[in-house]
């Protein structure tokens, strides 16, 4: 049976901009270069964590509308080649979004910062809510403090989400498996009252 742990999921106001350093696409490139096979594999084509996910260049630390795109179509491409660990769907009464997460599975490589120390989920904003899935390095608990305000890529990874208007984030649960996969499931707001609280 697998193991299955629940991570807390934290609201805050969206105030603060802890990614202060943007992922331009040559930084990305020098870095995953300079990183090898580990470095791909965690930032690569196919990881929820990739700036190249979505088909093009787009850092991880700005909000993307997940579930306005269908997966199918999106990662068509990588899902024939075998290249993702990454799904997200929609059903009459949630969201929800699977993904890989990074771990010792990778090797020894990356500066011995392979594996997952620690993984958060956040709901953050005021207007727009927006989901932030962040993870830093084992082997970095030095750097713990402050780690998103410089070159994040180094010591951690990121994803932000736009939520869609009717997701109840509140209401969000998010959970570890195996310590490899991260799932997590926003619930719809219950439309048939009316209420949307």
């Amino acid at each position: 049976m697998p193991s299955r742990r629940a991570i807390e999921v934290r609201t805050g106001d969206g105030s603060s901009q802890k990614w202060r350093v943007s992922l331009a696409e040559g930084v990305f490139d020098s870095f995953v270069a300079h990183g090898g096979a580990a470095a791909r594999r965690v930032f690569g084509e196919g990881s929820l964590f990739s700036p190249l996910l979505f088909g093009k260049f787009f850092d991880p630390g700005d909000a993307f509308p997940l579930w306005e795109f269908e997966a199918d179509a999106l990662l068509a491409g990588l899902r024939n080649a075998s290249k993702t660990g990454v799904d997200w769907f929609e059903t009459d009464s949630e969201y929800a979004l699977k993904a890989e997460l990074p771990g010792p599975r990778i090797g020894q490589a990356f500066e011995n910062k392979v594996g997952v120390r620690k993984c958060d989920a956040e709901v953050c904003g005021q207007s727009t809510k927006v989901i932030e899935i962040s993870g830093l390095w084992r082997g970095k608990e030095s750097e713990a403090r402050d780690w998103k305000l410089g070159r994040w890529w180094e010591h951690g990874f990121v994803r932000q989400l736009e939520l869609p208007a009717n997701a109840n984030w509140k209401k969000t649960e998010a959970h570890i498996v195996d310590d490899t996969l991260l799932e997590i499931k926003i619930p719809k707001h219950n439309t048939a009252d009316g209420n949307l609280h």
